[in-house]
């Protein structure tokens, strides 16, 4: 089988090309550069991780290639970023990245050309009946299929994760007894701007600053100012600049540049109970569609199912149900749970009522 390993430099891709090896594959490695080079300081320094990328190669005698993908990050990944903080939503840039970088301007320029290709991802994948789903991973707490919510099916039909059925520590162990250059090296903290970037440097640049007020809800009072909404997303505590907290972003007037704020961690307002799914996208197939009956029939999506749901990056699955929406606009999410900071323009990633098959993603929608 002809292998292609996403290889980043970290311990889990690492470990991957390590797996492999032991089941007596020779992957080729490949390494994706997205930043820019730039000396604005809004770049980021790749060489560490190519050390350590070239090191594993070495290691293991395997081909090392460097694939330059900065100008469809900046075009694709950090456009789509930039637009919706512009518009007042919250994106997410790891999901985009995966979508459209990783598994999708490579796969265009070099993936096509092999079987299968392997990432240090923390997921898995199940074959029922020949068709392949996205499947979560052993360790709850490092699941990425969050992120990976909106791959299709070619995609996710050809991916290996090697990780999958291992926890963190197994992992760290692994590269440890195998002593990989990455061994002791700490996990990163997502995409490019987000580790060694400071993000609101990023938006600063890009956005620049819009002072406005910051608004508590329940009384009108305002209580400070703040640099520009696109700083602030629902549900966020830090950077306020707020005395005697805690305070909650729980509402913004794009239109008027206000923040709205409420206090106390057991604040109502902070929490919801539903949201609307927009653009729903199905990985492999819609699980809740009767075999004979076609999207148009509309049938199977004005019944309620149990579901397991995740609105940002975390280890707990939310049980909820889903129906689809009235009026037409996607799918609504609805728990007897309290849900906490329901952003708009985050996705929200459904499974299945058992939290092991991820069924897709939709954007996150309050009205």
């Amino acid at each position: 089988m002809n292998i292609a390993t996403l290889i980043s430099g970290g311990v889990d891709s690492a470990v991957a090309v390590h797996l492999l090896r032991e089941q007596g594959h020779r992957p080729d490695l490949f390494y994706i550069r997205i930043g820019m080079d730039t000396d604005d300081g809004l770049s980021c320094t790749a060489e560490e991780d190519i050390e350590l990328a070239t090191a594993t190669a070495r290691k293991y005698g395997l081909k090392l290639e460097i694939i330059d993908l900065h100008q469809e990050y900046w075009e694709r990944v950090v456009s789509y970023t930039l637009d919706k903080v512009r518009r007042g939503l919250t994106p997410n840039p790891d999901v985009m990245c995966n979508k459209l970088i990783k598994f999708g301007c490579f796969d265009e320029k070099v993936g096509h050309a092999y079987d299968k290709i392997a990432t240090g991802h923390y997921a898995s994948t199940t074959e029922i009946d020949g068709r392949t789903w996205l499947s979560t991973a052993k360790d709850p707490v490092k699941d990425q299929t969050d992120f990976l919510a909106q791959i299709n099916y070619l995609q996710v039909s050809r991916l290996l994760f090697p990780l999958g059925n291992y926890l963190k520590e197994e992992v760290r162990q692994i590269a440890l007894d195998a002593r990989l250059p990455s061994a002791r090296r700490k996990d990163s903290q997502g995409i490019c701007f987000l580790g060694k970037i400071n993000y609101n440097d990023f938006i600063r640049r890009f956005l620049g600053e819009r002072p406005g007020a910051i608004i508590e809800l329940e009384t009108g009072r305002k209580l400070g100012t703040h640099r520009g909404f696109w700083f602030h997303t629902i549900g966020q505590r830090k950077g306020l600049g707020l005395s005697g907290g805690p305070w909650f972003v729980v509402d913004k007037n794009i239109e008027e540049n206000i923040i709205y704020v409420s206090h106390g961690y057991d604040t109502e307002k902070q929490y919801g109970h539903q949201f609307r799914l927009e653009d729903f996208h199905f990985i492999t197939d819609n699980p809740w569609q009767p075999v004979g009956h076609t999207p148009s029939d509309g049938q199977a999506d004005h019944l309620s199912h149990e579901v397991r749901f995740k609105i940002r990056h975390t280890d707990t699955f939310q049980r909820g149900f889903i129906t689809s929406d009235p009026q037409g606009k996607g799918y609504l999410i609805r728990s007897d749970e309290r849900i906490q900071g329901i952003a708009p323009g985050q996705f929200g990633v459904i499974y299945d009522a058992d939290a092991r098959l991820c069924i897709g993603s939709g954007e996150i929608r309050l009205r």
